[in-house]
């Protein structure tokens, strides 16, 4: 399931960050809103936060179920994503 959400449109989907290099990021959570190579934005209720991709393991709602995804594996540009993803 990691893999399908990793070439799946992660905007819109909801988001928490279980692990991060980062403290006071670990437990954010809410939508995202905006991607990019580096960063997720993340909708959440106090408005919107930037989170580096690489330093962090998101857990994303897909389909009905929770699944957890490290962040370097999806460290690339949202249309190059389905190109660059290694398939295990």
């Amino acid at each position: 399931m990691a893999e399908e959400i990793e070439l799946h449109e992660l905007i819109g989907l909801p988001v928490k960050v279980v692990l991060a290099s980062s403290q006071n990021i670990i437990g954010l959570s809410g939508t995202v809103v905006d991607e990019t190579k580096n960063t997720l934005v993340v909708g959440t209720a106090r408005g919107e936060k930037s989170v580096p991709k690489a330093s962090c393991t998101f857990e994303f709602a897909f389909r009905g179920k929770h699944v957890r995804v490290e962040g370097s594996r999806i460290c690339f540009r949202p249309e190059d994503r389905p190109k660059k993803v290694k398939r295990e």
